[in-house]
């Protein structure tokens, strides 16, 4: 199909695109690598007024180094976040997710920034920014917010982003010593979205998990953290029995969908599944 008819701008600055999703309201939308956005407009889906491309933003781009933190600009591409060294040292579990992301030329547009600001909770990248406790700085006319992962996902394709705010960058702090990471991922075909997507980091210490982090793709309509599971990992032995035990509650808390993919009860088997074989191909089992 044709999309709607829209106008189109593209700005050069954050503060000319701020300065335009202002002046257009509730009916703008912003263009990243439009690898989302696009087939809903030609689906039809969206009847944006005005479309806001924020390709041209140098400022919006890469990846540098904070400190205790990486800070990785909101169109950094999906096959840069791939192959960008910062990331594959501080962050790898966010490498081994953007590998998993479409096929190549769908990495090489789509943006960090545009996934989690389109929120599809079968999305690969949302899960990891609230695995890994990012946070999103976002600008709006008003001046620049910082947004907690945990609080941005707010319901199905909904974030906490007003409408005349810019997701500019995002801020995800350094994994330290003793910690090493896993993504795996269910889908029924390749480069379909996922039907379920585990995201796991493992703290190791003397022969114990010390602390895990688990998330969850596509298991309700944000991003979710596998809390009663962590929990239960928690100064477990890293042994297969005690991480299989673990999993057993990779789906307590959580109201997996059901769909054309798979119903509820499958995406909890999965979890279970999902979650063992992350953990302990992260703990080094």
């Amino acid at each position: 199909m044709i999309p709607a008819e829209f106008d189109y701008v593209r700005p050069s600055t954050v503060d000319s695109a701020v300065a335009a999703l202002a002046s257009a309201g509730e009916d703008a939308k912003v263009l990243a690598g439009g690898q989302s956005l696009l087939p809903v407009l030609r689906m039809r889906m969206s009847y944006p007024s005005v479309l806001i491309d924020v390709g041209r933003i140098a400022d919006l781009r890469g990846v540098r180094d904070n400190g205790d933190a990486i800070v990785i600009g909101a169109m950094t591409t999906h096959d840069e976040l791939l192959h960008d060294p910062l990331v594959g040292r501080h962050a790898p579990l966010l490498a081994q997710a953007a590998a998993t992301v479409g096929d190549r030329q769908v990495r090489h547009l789509g943006t960090f920034g545009g996934s989690l600001s389109h929120a599809d909770p079968a999305g690969d990248l949302p899960t990891i920014a609230l695995t890994l406790d990012a946070s999103l700085e976002v600008i709006g006319p008003s001046g620049s917010r910082t947004v907690a992962a945990k609080d941005f996902f707010v319901d199905y394709l909904t974030t906490a982003l007003s409408p005349d705010e810019l997701l500019t960058s995002i801020r995800i702090p350094k994994l330290g010593d003793g910690w090493a990471t896993h993504y795996e991922k269910f889908n029924r075909v390749a480069q379909a979205w996922a039907i379920v997507g585990v995201a796991a980091a493992v703290r190791r210490s003397n022969g114990a998990i010390a602390e895990a982090r688990v998330g969850l793709t596509n298991m309700g309509p944000t991003p979710l953290r596998a809390t009663a599971a962590e929990q239960a990992l928690a100064g477990v032995s890293a042994s297969v029995d005690a991480v299989r035990a673990a999993a057993d509650h990779a789906a307590d808390g959580t109201h997996a969908p059901s769909d054309l993919s798979g119903a509820a009860d499958y995406r909890n088997h999965l979890a279970t599944v999902l979650v063992r074989r992350a953990v302990l191909a992260a703990a080094g089992v």
